[in-house]
């Protein structure tokens, strides 16, 4: 018995649109003949992939479907919506062009391939028309000073680019793409299947609508080449540890006219031994003594610029006590503006080996104490 649509997507007949389309996008992926080359059971599973999504995608055809389609939900045979039944009969559903169906679909920013017999060897690399380019990321690494105060840095980046020698066709130099003969540049083909008509990809164009004759002898028909291309990158004040930097367009070119795709450079930021990043805010952890915490006193902290600044210790002043010095932290990317603030953490330090003179002052003060600290844990 043939499978019914469900069935083919591996979905139950109740499952949501957001099932079906996450189904359909874990088997596409298996089953697309750029991941199964020369594949023609691969091929053809694709396409029953497809056929099945185009209409349980569609809410007004699913319900059509469900509704004549042979009692079961199965495709073909007869039954009310069979060829001999009352129920309508779906033609011609076209799957648009590929490129929009699975662009950012597999990431490889290559789309459908062109190709199939007579096509020649380079058509097997021609990509989809009117796709836009692939975005493409690097990451840069700088100092923790360097992310405070904002550098500019040059960063090669690998990219697959328009051919130089054939101007991206991927046909030899004075040749261009023929109009595919088989599917009349329509790209699309259909075909008949019981109750359906389906509009499937043209398997000798792949969906492309032109198949390449005399493909070029540099790309070999791919209308691409790799190139290493160098960029001045300003990174601005405050970024840090993956930090995002959008360079619009400077990405791989993209396939037919379309536009490129973006240059993303995200910045790896080293750590700082003195200061803890928390946000715009900066933390520094400030030792002081144990006289200096109980009757107060003003110490030097440092900043992130190099210089010092004076801090002004309170009286009993507790162990981790944060105290904020206001506009002293990392500059704040846009759209804000300004600066974080610099966090002084005090921690009382407690000598391991006293000297003679200072371990008898400890014990005078020990017995002048008129306080149990730990009173409070038995009340």
């Amino acid at each position: 018995m043939a499978k019914s649509l469900y069935e083919t997507l591996g979905v139950p007949k109740n499952a949501s649109a957001e099932e079906v389309k996450k189904s359909y996008r874990s088997l596409a992926r298996k089953w697309h003949p750029d991941k199964n080359p020369g594949d023609a059971a691969a091929e053809e599973k694709f396409k029953e992939i497809q056929g099945a999504y185009d209409i349980l995608s569609d809410a007004d055809k699913r319900k059509q479907y469900d509704t004549f389609g042979s009692g079961n939900g199965r495709m073909g045979g007869g039954g009310a919506g069979g060829p001999g039944g009352a129920g309508p009969v779906f033609t011609d559903f076209q799957f648009g062009d590929l490129g929009d169906i699975f662009g950012g679909l597999f990431g490889s920013g290559r789309g459908g391939r062109g190709g199939g017999a007579g096509a020649g060897a380079g058509a097997r690399g021609q990509a989809q028309r009117g796709t836009r380019g692939n975005d493409v990321e690097v990451a840069v690494s700088l100092s923790f000073e360097d992310a405070l105060h904002g550098v500019e840095v040059k960063i090669p980046v690998e990219l697959e680019t328009t051919c130089t020698t054939c101007a991206g066709t991927g046909a030899r130099p004075g040749t261009t793409p023929v109009i595919c003969p088989e599917c009349k540049g329509r790209g699309v083909k259909a075909e008949s299947q019981g109750l359906f008509a389906l509009s499937q990809p043209c398997p000798r164009c792949r969906g492309n609508g032109t198949v390449i004759e005399s493909p070029c002898g540099h790309c070999h028909g791919s209308g691409r080449e790799q190139r290493t291309k160098r960029y001045t990158v300003k990174i601005p004040a405050g970024v840090k540890d993956g930090t995002r930097i959008k360079l619009k367009e400077k990405g791989e070119a993209g396939y037919g006219g379309a536009p490129a795709g973006d240059l993303f450079v995200v910045t790896r930021v080293a750590e700082s031994a003195l200061f803890e990043r928390r946000g715009a805010d900066l933390v520094v952890e400030v030792p002081i003594t144990y006289p200096e915490a109980v009757l107060g006193a003003t110490v030097e902290i440092p900043t992130p610029d190099g210089s010092r600044l004076s801090l002004k210790v309170a009286p009993g002043t507790e162990d981790g006590k944060l105290l904020r010095v206001r506009g002293h932290g990392a500059p704040k990317l846009a759209p804000a503006t300004g600066k974080g603030d610099l966090l002084a953490r005090l921690k009382i330090v407690v000598p391991v080996k006293p000297a003679k003179a200072e371990r008898e002052a400890i014990e005078a003060l020990a017995k002048a104490a008129n306080y149990d600290p730990r009173e409070r844990l038995f009340r």
